[in-house]
């Protein structure tokens, strides 16, 4: 397993989901957040098995399932 491989970064991105609902900042942004990067481009030719991260629509997706648990902690103000 590389460091900071794709497992990882998905834990990082729940994590950060967590923590910026705890700090008071709506996790839903996080969402387009990443489709605003995938416009970009960014890395989108290059195939899956080379990345060390995963692509921005498997982060979306990601992102997406992490949401109920990240919308917990979310508080508005």
């Amino acid at each position: 397993m590389l460091a900071f491989s794709r497992k990882n970064e998905s834990e990082a991105d729940r994590m950060g989901l967590v923590f910026m609902a705890i700090a008071g900042y709506d996790p839903q942004e996080a969402v387009g957040f990443w489709q605003r990067m995938a416009e970009q481009g960014g890395a989108g030719g290059i195939p899956d098995f080379l990345r060390t991260h995963p692509s921005d629509e498997k982060r979306i997706e990601k992102i997406e399932e992490y949401m109920y648990e990240a919308m917990t902690y979310y508080t508005p103000n």
